[in-house]
């Protein structure tokens, strides 16, 4: 979670060239499954890489999304892919810790994914509904601490990297608060406008509309810098919260066994398909950062966040139910 945008954008020497003989692969159309909707995030990134793959590779690279179980399905079936013509798109979660949430799931990213790229990352924004007389962490904190118990924050999951940094930061400061799971970012995001929830940390990209508007109130953001779109709003680093570096992500994964020569000529057409002006302008536009880094970037950030996150779900006991 702390890697340099240096050190994460250092793409491999590769040709840009279209594939020779010498790289036969693929010699037919590629899928990749996206573990999410067509239309998400993750879809949109998918797409851009991919159309840049079909041009560089001389073979269609064609989207299947495979949504549901909050990622998992998607990536799943990347996993378990053996036709060696098989990629897969999924986030944080079911692309690092989701085998130390539920135990009984059929695969481990850790182990049965292969790390490719990371696509693109955006910091969490800690947002507050305007009617919670708060401004800053410190006043959330107090606040908490003078009404345990009536303060209620949602996130699109338990196990969600929003709900972990919450939960991780009431348990740090002993303060009782609720969570409230919703299906979607969309019907979370509505929930807290409409003041039915009080606070959540929400994927940038999802809240600084509402945060624009004055529909909710930004308290802190969770990246390592400030945001360029909320420049008066300060880290939860400068806060005095230990939370820098904490990101929503992007990664493009492979399945078990695919040549590692194979992984790197990938990560590096992601790297040039994401430097294009046009495909980084579709993600910064819903509020990504564009990367498209080595394989073992998105290897480095995903022992990060097992190291990180693994204790913090065993100590609280959470669960996906829960």
């Amino acid at each position: 979670m702390k890697a340099t945008r240096r050190a994460m954008l250092a793409l491999p020497a590769l040709a840009a060239a279209p594939v020779s003989a010498q790289h036969a692969w693929p010699d037919r159309p590629v899928r990749v499954i996206v573990s999410f909707p067509g239309g998400s995030t993750p879809d949109i990134a998918a797409r851009a890489v991919g159309n840049h793959f079909g041009r560089v590779f001389g073979q269609p690279f064609v989207i299947d999304n495979r949504a549901g179980g909050g990622g998992t399905i998607g990536a799943d079936a990347t996993a378990k892919a053996t036709d060696g013509h098989t990629l897969g798109v999924t986030i944080g979660g079911p692309g690092s810790i989701a085998k130390i949430l539920n135990p009984q799931l059929g695969y481990d990213p850790v182990t049965d994914l292969v790390p490719v790229s990371l696509l693109a990352r955006m910091p969490f924004v800690l947002a507050v509904n305007p009617g919670v007389p708060v401004h800053n962490v410190a006043e959330l904190i107090a606040y908490a601490r003078a009404n345990p118990g009536k303060l209620n924050y949602g996130s699109v999951g338990a196990g969600s990297t929003g709900h972990l940094l919450v939960a991780e930061m009431a348990s740090r400061h002993g303060l009782e608060m609720t969570h409230v799971p919703y299906r979607s970012v969309p019907q979370s995001v509505t929930e807290i406008v409409a003041g039915r929830i009080e606070l959540m940390a929400a994927a940038a990209g999802s809240v600084l509309a509402q945060v624009r508007e004055g529909q909710a109130r930004a308290i802190g953001v969770s990246g390592a810098a400030r945001m360029p779109q909320l420049p008066d709003v300060p880290t939860l680093v400068e806060q005095g919260e230990p939370a820098g570096g904490v990101y929503a992500w992007i990664g493009l994964f492979a399945p078990p066994g695919t040549p590692a020569e194979r992984v790197a000529r990938i990560a590096g057409e992601a790297g040039r398909a994401l430097a294009n002006p046009e495909t980084g302008r579709t993600l910064e536009a819903a509020g990504f950062e564009p990367l498209g880094t080595p394989p073992e970037a998105l290897a480095t950030l995903i022992r990060e966040e097992v190291a990180h996150w693994g204790p913090v779900v065993q100590r609280l006991g959470i669960r996906p139910e829960s």
